[in-house]
């Protein structure tokens, strides 16, 4: 008896490879990807302005990255002792507006350039419910804000994106991307975390209006893709042993399921065979030997060393520095 729907990897006929530069964009779940993607030593950026959830943000975002957009003070707030963007996470946020700006400026600039060569762009979009300022907030009513910067509740009031508008802003931003970049593909997802914070009733509404315009994107536009993301979680694990505590975030065994099905989509075979081989030398790296300077593990570290130069050799574009640099400095101060 079948007692559960498995939702299959097809293989795309975009493929992602070791020499592609990758950036991406969205949620929290953006970030558990980029960090699979890190440890396998691809070319990753990500969310240069933070974590942003909903679309207006994402695309406010993009479109700072194409102009190179430049903030001025007259664009930051201040709350709480800090200097604060509405269109940025907190971790920008600084004592002083100079600091502040650095930060966001030089974030951007970094952003304009490697989107202007990115072959890849991964947008997860995670909430189409809007928080906007309202006349009471210190920037004025209207603004939609990308983090609430722990601000009164009464300076925001939310609504929900129409799904005809966002797809045409969706539709906007992607040929902005194109015009710009012209090698980029575009992969859409909607994350599966959900945000109980509005209700389950008002999180549903929410994903239907991101699945509605995404979709509608892609069946306009040429260079755009979508993984279901969403749809591992919720249809195919549909499981709440997947999630974390909060029953909110998808937890460890979830995020390594999507990630399987990333790869079994985008990722050649070869691209695989080379994931393998750099995931034995994180396990290395991190192995923790009884005693270093021993024989046996002396020997463990003059294997990893060749294989880490017999990696560097065939694959140059590898960034394996800090792998020869430790297993050299490990077998020098313990031989």
């Amino acid at each position: 008896m079948k007692f559960k729907l498995t939702l299959e990897a097809n293989k795309s006929a975009t493929t992602i490879h070791y020499q592609d530069k990758i950036m991406l964009m969205g949620s929290c779940f953006t970030e558990n990807i980029g960090a699979k993607l890190h440890r396998h030593l691809f070319q990753v950026k990500e969310n240069p302005h933070g974590i942003l959830f909903n679309p207006t943000s994402v695309i406010g975002a993009l479109q700072d990255y194409i102009d190179n957009k430049q903030y001025v003070a007259t664009d930051l707030f201040e709350l709480n002792d800090l200097y604060n963007s509405w269109h940025h996470h907190t971790r920008f946020s600084d004592i002083t507006a100079l600091a502040t700006l650095e930060k966001i400026n030089n974030s951007i600039s970094d952003a304009h350039t490697y989107l202007k060569a990115a072959d890849k762009l991964v947008i997860t979009l995670g909430s189409a419910w809007l928080y906007c300022l309202t006349d009471v907030a210190p920037s004025g009513a209207g603004l939609v804000v990308a983090n609430n910067h722990k601000a009164p509740a009464q300076w925001f009031e939310k609504k929900l994106m129409d799904p005809v508008e966002l797809s045409l802003q969706l539709q906007k931003i992607v040929s902005a991307l194109q015009s710009f970049n012209k090698n980029i593909h575009i992969i859409f997802t909607i994350s599966p975390v959900r945000h109980l914070r509005e209700g389950l009733i008002e999180n549903n509404r929410s994903k239907s209006v991101l699945i509605y315009a995404v979709h509608d994107v892609i069946a306009k536009s040429k260079a755009v893709g979508y993984f279901p993301a969403y749809e591992y979680v919720i249809d195919d694990l549909r499981d709440y042993r997947f999630y974390a505590e909060d029953l909110v975030h998808p937890n460890y065994a979830a995020t390594n399921y999507v990630w399987d099905k990333l790869v079994s989509t985008y990722f050649t075979e070869d691209t695989q065979l080379i994931m393998g081989e750099v995931a034995e030398l994180q396990l290395a790296k991190q192995h923790k030997p009884f005693n270093k300077a021993s024989i046996a593990h002396q020997a463990f570290l003059q294997k990893c060393l060749l294989k880490t130069e017999l990696l560097q050799s065939k694959y140059p574009y590898l960034p394996l520095a800090d792998f020869l640099t430790f297993f050299k400095e490990e077998l020098i101060n313990n031989a």
